[in-house]
């Protein structure tokens, strides 16, 4: 049955190609977004135009911060399920902004679930991240884990995220799923993010900053479970039909590789070789992300199916042609 879900970010990365996907599916999807200057708005409008002229798609450019607006949406376009993508991304950034990283993340997150439960919505989604998992040594990571060790406040207000969701599904019987993303990448990917980074560069011929020592770097010290977008996208989607009363999921891709093979799938592709500077480790970054998917598997029949060869190919695909 046809569904009218709410996507929060829903003109960024990971939540334009949500709406497009939910759009084919058949379902009524209302789009908020704040376009805000994080990077140029103009690339978020761009993420949309597949959208805008499907009568089933509905835009508000607006904040989760902001009560009136979200009452107003809710009031208006009767929704039934949100997935909750809004938030104010990046690690590195969050270090320079800890204020503004909580208030949105955290309070924009109570606000909708404040609005779920007034409206009586069926199913909250809530879009988490691997970085809530911190330095844990025990590998790979997985959602039964305890998450004491986040190094930066962005993993800090994903965690309290969750923390917020579970409350929310105890005391006003919520169905509530928290997706916690890993190290995602793909067409549309973020422009301060390392695939669009290196990609750029090395098709400029301009060096690459490597957030590692090159004896890290030599010796494979820094590893990503690197995975595609449309991955991600099924996992959501599947999550949207598997209704729980509180479940925690990982998407990943569940095969981690070390930087220096990222880089080098992307030289081959390009065809030619980076020139790289390595500038260290940067504060809030971890050396390793490795994802357990067999309960998403097992309870969400979620089942990534693009390696990484084939998903940079997709991704320098559609670089080149932007």
């Amino acid at each position: 049955m046809a569904e009218r879900i709410l996507i929060t970010g829903g003109a960024g990365f990971i939540g334009s190609h949500l709406c497009e996907k939910l759009l084919n599916e058949g379902n009524q999807v209302v789009c908020l977004d704040n376009f805000n200057n994080y990077y140029d708005p103009r690339i978020k409008e761009d993420n949309l135009q597949t959208c805008l002229g499907n009568n089933s798609f509905s835009l508000y450019k607006g904040d989760i911060l902001d009560r009136d607006l979200l009452s107003k949406i809710f009031d208006q376009e009767k929704i039934s399920k949100i997935v909750h993508l809004a938030a104010r991304a990046g690690v590195r950034p969050s270090i320079e902004q800890p204020s503004l990283y909580e208030e949105v993340n955290i309070l924009g997150t109570q606000n909708l679930l404040e609005e779920a439960v007034k409206h009586n919505i069926s199913q909250f989604i809530f879009a988490s991240s691997s970085s809530v998992y911190g330095t844990n040594k025990k590998i790979p990571f997985s959602e039964e884990d305890a998450i004491e060790n986040q190094i930066s406040p962005y993993a800090k207000t994903k965690k309290q995220g969750e923390i917020l969701c579970k409350r929310y599904s105890n005391e006003f019987d919520l169905d509530v799923t928290c997706l916690r993303f890993f190290t995602v990448y793909g067409p549309r990917g973020r422009p301060d993010m390392a695939p669009y980074k290196f990609v750029e560069k090395i098709m400029q011929g301009h060096q690459i900053e490597v957030y590692c020592s090159e004896e890290d770097f030599k010796r494979g010290n820094m590893i990503r479970d690197f995975t595609f977008i449309d991955d991600i996208v099924k996992g959501i989607s599947s999550s949207l039909n598997k209704k729980y009363k509180f479940e925690i999921f990982n998407l990943g891709r569940g095969e981690p590789v070390d930087l220096r093979e990222f880089i080098n799938i992307i030289e081959g592709k390009l065809g030619r070789e980076a020139k790289k500077v390595f500038i260290g480790r940067q504060k809030g970054d971890v050396s390793l992300t490795y994802s357990n998917i067999e309960k998403s598997r097992s309870l969400l029949g979620y089942n990534p199916s693009t390696s990484l060869k084939e998903g940079i190919s997709e991704f320098v695909n559609w670089f080149q042609t932007k």
